[in-house]
């Protein structure tokens, strides 16, 4: 059966092309394509998904987060489910494929099942997921943990959007959702009746395109811990006016924790450790910085990533304590906020081994990869669901509008999918 699996996803090329075309279009911006999280662009994304689904005769459904849920029934309904799922937000003026691109090939591969006449052994159900992309709200993963009832109660009024400053809450509830079964944390999904979790995703880095493979298995996904409001309290005064030694320079001692984690990350890689720290804010308060003037105020965030767990926990301590050091030394105030934590993703070894088979069977060119990247896949894996993962070669990176991932080989990637699901 598996040369006519693979020309029946080959056959629905037209198909996924045209879905990515029709997402594009409800989500367009200056450049590229914005679907904030809890915004026009996402609930745009999510009916046109919906309205898909129910043309392939699909049932469809939301819970109370909004998640998206197209359920193709199975010969046994009673059976653990296999899902397929991907978020459908993006980065302000991000690419048109990251996150789609998993929701796209779920309905491709059904779509092709369907031309074939199969009904799977167990229900399918496709998933696109709300607010993946926490740079919208700082929170990682709220669709995907609201429906497995792992998102903190606590986090839907704290947690505001960063284009408009308005809550997660008010946001949730403008879309139809119910913020209030959301705060109880009932659990939409239950982690024992989902015998897979099935998340395709386009490749965010350069390694496919350099290696020459259409689609990789991905082998783990790093978890974060995450300050995503740090900041450093020094004092104002003239720069040419205070001597070194009254100085309490906000910026020096910002740019010293900064060295310091850089300095954490040589010493993880000497000693062969998986780790990686991003800075992906770092400001002055524009109401008070000029030239002259030495910086009372530095606002910034710190990402710090590992698939080592007992690496992250030892962040957990580590950053505050250089952060207090740092504070004596430069007689400053460094607080790094509230951190956030998203676990590492282990992908279940059977589903890899079935995807590695697939590749074979089906001639699909592969190779094993790890996620530097968080992914929805993670909250289910730590949420104790088989889980696993592919990756679609992308050049030009993701969250930018040059995404180039090719339907060849989101095809290609499909096909594995195809055969997972068939099983």
């Amino acid at each position: 059966m598996t040369p006519e699996l693979a020309r029946a996803v080959e056959t629905q090329s037209d198909f996924a092309a045209e879905v990515f075309d029709q997402l594009r279009a409800v989500s367009a911006d200056v450049q590229g394509v914005t679907r904030e999280s809890y915004g026009p662009g996402e609930h745009a994304a999510h009916q046109l998904m919906a309205e898909t689904a129910r043309e392939l005769g699909l049932e469809v459904s939301t819970d109370a987060a909004m998640n998206t849920y197209m359920t193709l029934p199975g010969h046994d309904r009673s059976a653990p489910i296999r899902m397929v799922g991907s978020h459908l937000d993006s980065v302000p003026k991000g690419g048109n494929f990251d996150g789609a691109a998993g929701v796209v090939s779920g309905l491709t591969a059904i779509r092709a099942l369907q031309s074939m006449g199969v009904q799977p052994p167990s229900d399918i159900t496709v998933m696109g997921i709300r607010a993946e992309e926490s740079c919208w709200f700082g929170v990682s993963y709220i669709g995907s943990r609201s429906a497995l009832g792992t998102l903190p109660g606590d986090a839907l009024d704290p947690a505001t959007r960063a284009d408009n400053g308005e809550t997660l809450a008010r946001h949730l509830a403008a879309c139809g959702g119910d913020p209030e079964r959301v705060r109880d944390a009932p659990s939409h999904l239950d982690p024992a009746r989902i015998g897979a979790f099935l998340e395709p995703h386009i490749e965010q880095g350069p390694v496919l395109v350099e290696e020459g493979f259409p689609c990789g298995i991905v082998t783990g996904i790093r978890g974060n811990r995450r300050f995503p409001n740090a900041r450093c309290l020094g004092e104002y005064a003239h720069c040419g006016g205070a001597p070194r030694r009254v100085r309490k320079d906000a910026v020096v001692a910002a740019t010293a924790f900064v060295q310091a984690l850089d300095a954490l990350w040589d010493e993880a890689e000497a000693h062969g450790e998986d780790f990686a720290c991003t800075i992906g804010k770092f400001t002055t308060n524009q109401d008070r910085h000029a030239m002259t003037i030495i910086a009372g105020e530095v606002q910034f965030s710190v990402d710090v990533r590992s698939v080592e767990p007992a690496m992250l926990v030892r962040l957990e301590t580590e950053l505050p304590r250089i952060a207090a050091e740092l504070s004596a030394k430069h007689r400053v105030q460094l607080d790094l906020g509230a951190m956030t934590r998203a676990a590492p993703g282990v992908m279940a070894p059977p589903l890899v081994a079935q995807y590695r088979a697939a590749a074979q069977a089906m001639h699909v060119s592969t190779m094993d990869i790890a996620s530097g990247a968080s992914h929805d896949s993670a909250a289910f894996a730590d949420a104790g669901v088989p889980t696993a993962m592919l990756f679609i070669r992308n050049e030009h990176g993701s969250h930018n509008p040059d995404e180039a991932m090719t339907i060849p080989d989101f095809i290609e990637a499909t096909k594995l999918l195809t055969a997972a699901l068939a099983i």
